[in-house]
């Protein structure tokens, strides 16, 4: 390849160029090896731990109802495609739709310390990722800019807008729903892999908003146009005054939801802030930080400008996915999701409902989480199958664009033997029958988890496409996300448990794979297990500790 060309062939411009080779240098840099683990703060400052809640002293809260119980959208039917009548935009529905994404599911305590979870999944616990909305004027709730407070199940208004140029946004078809992160809370913990983690996160919260909307009838898609200046504009995350010393929010993506798809006029709405009348102060999070210069460089290395409105990419039709064991209300499916901290090592399960589990991952028409993209999948999945009744253990490859079959033939071991298993719309292939226990536990950081499973899986992305658009990184990272929230569900409703495991050793599973450039790098992990929980701990209801 030529100096200064990208993956395409085509040419690109100085700053384009330097930002690929800041995302690449970033990428290889955070990667975890065998010999040692990628820059991190080597203890944990307690002392500086950040609040996992983000508010705004000053701003009107309005408190949401919680009004999730009532819902009678079941997940099988979500999943299948089949979404109730439309909720009509109120507070109620929009309390829900809060409720059961981003909102509380539980605390958790042993002895006098105790935690909250949350509907959406975090890598730690940390919660980087918060939540906003811009809606018009709706039953119960005033026009303007909200923050979601998920400690308090409430809205914090920013922003009070009396301009006509909001209604740019259609009052009875959708509304709006922000999601920005605070890398600080990740760095604490992880250092400089602390911004991969956040970009899964936003994925997790991407798809849980997704589930949440069409449990209320409603389609979302990412506005992928949008450059992160409007994103940062219409969130008011840019206004200094209102942070002060607080920690900073990176803009990630604004969500249509509603009624079908539509495409509010951002930069009307966006000018008719300059009208507005904000409030609230930021709090600060940690009374002393630690900079993360690499996670600086990446954040502008992959910064999003305006880019071109894609057309909704029309689904394969398939059959649906076989039923799960439990068909529980979506409600209650999404507050008792949980990350497994361990797994027995001798649950199997069927490799009936091993397919139908796959089967979700692969985009539907009209099916959340993926009706909230805009392109063809671009992730796909190396499962290492332990326990599946019926299945031979070994490696294999979930292909979720069959586009991408010849790429990766050539990319991996040409050995492999890509033999096809399961149903005929499944596009899954044996590579190796082999026994790969003690390899996943070796490339997820020596932790057990990923042997004692069922399955553990790492997911595959064309990084090397990035090149010529940075912020494309970002989005695989949240396909990655999206794919492990969907796992987490259907592990609930097959009565077992997943987790996301951010630490693995990333080439180790190169090396297994064959993979020897930056064509396709893994990602995320993955695995998926019968649980064994900790008697230690309680668990209360989410919203006992009300302020």
């Amino acid at each position: 390849m030529e100096p200064g060309a990208g993956a395409s062939g085509l040419t690109r411009e100085p700053g384009q160029s330097r930002r690929a080779s800041a995302l690449f240098d970033y990428h290889e840099r955070s990667k975890h090896r065998l010999d040692h683990y990628a820059p991190g703060p080597g203890g944990l400052d307690w002392a500086n731990q950040p609040d996992p809640f983000r508010r705004f002293a000053g701003a009107q809260t309005v408190k949401l109802p919680f009004a999730a119980d009532r819902l009678a959208t079941r997940y099988n039917a979500i999943r299948r495609g089949e979404l109730p009548a439309a909720h009509a935009f109120d507070l109620a529905s929009i309390a829900i739709l809060f409720e059961i994404s981003l909102g509380l599911s539980a605390w958790k305590a042993f002895g006098s310390t105790r935690w909250s979870l949350r509907c959406n999944p975090s890598s730690g616990n940390l919660h980087p990722t918060e939540g906003y909305l811009l809606c018009p004027a709706l039953p119960g709730l005033s026009a303007g800019v909200y923050h979601y407070l998920s400690r308090d199940h409430a809205l914090e208004r920013r922003a009070a807008i009396d301009d006509p140029g909001w209604s740019a946004m259609p009052g009875n078809e959708g509304v709006v729903v922000g999601v920005t992160s605070i890398y600080w809370r990740e760095a604490w913990k992880y250092g400089m892999r602390a911004w991969r983690y956040c970009q899964h996160d936003c994925g997790h919260a991407i798809a849980a908003l997704s589930y949440a909307a069409a449990a209320l009838g409603w389609q979302t898609r990412v506005l992928s146009a949008a450059a992160d200046e409007t994103v940062v504009a219409l969130l008011g995350i840019d206004r200094d005054a209102d942070f002060g010393l607080a920690e900073k929010e990176a803009a990630d993506s604004l969500l249509w939801i509603g009624v079908g798809i539509s495409h509010p006029d951002l930069d009307r709405m966006r000018d008719s802030l300059c009208n507005a009348t904000w409030s609230g102060r930021a709090n600060r999070l940690s009374a002393e930080h630690v900079q993360w210069p690499d996670i600086d460089s990446i954040h502008r290395a992959t910064h999003k400008p305006v880019t071109t409105e894609h057309r909704p990419t029309i689904a394969t039709p398939m059959p649906p996915p076989a039923d799960p064991p439990l068909d529980l209300p979506f409600a209650t499916l999404a507050r008792r999701r949980r990350s497994a901290v361990d797994f027995d090592g001798e649950t199997h399960v069927s490799a009936e409902r091993f397919f139908a589990m796959l089967e979700t991952l692969l985009p539907r028409e009209n099916t959340p989480p993926w009706n909230a993209l805009d392109s063809s999948p671009s992730v796909h999945a190396a499962l290492l199958v332990h326990r599946v009744s019926g299945l031979e253990a070994g490696l294999y490859m979930l292909l979720r664009d069959g586009a991408a079959l010849s790429d990766l033939r050539q990319a991996l071991r040409l050995e492999w033997l890509w033999e096809k298993r399961g149903p005929a719309h499944l596009p899954l292939y044996l590579l190796l029958p082999y026994e790969l226990r003690e390899i996943a536990k070796l490339i997820c950081c020596h932790q057990a988890i990923a042997a004692d499973s069922c399955f553990a899986l790492g997911m595959l992305a064309p990084v090397e496409r990035a090149s010529d658009e940075p912020w494309r990184y970002r989005r695989l990272f949240w396909e990655c996300g999206m794919l492990g929230h969907a796992l987490y569900l259907e592990a609930e409703a097959a009565d077992i448990r997943s987790t996301g495991i951010g630490c693995y050793f990333d080439d180790e599973m190169h090396e297994l794979l064959g993979i020897a450039d930056h064509r396709w790098q893994s990602l995320y992990h993955f695995t998926t297990g019968g649980p064994l929980d900790d008697p230690r701990l309680s668990t209360l209801p989410p919203y006992q500790f009300q302020p």
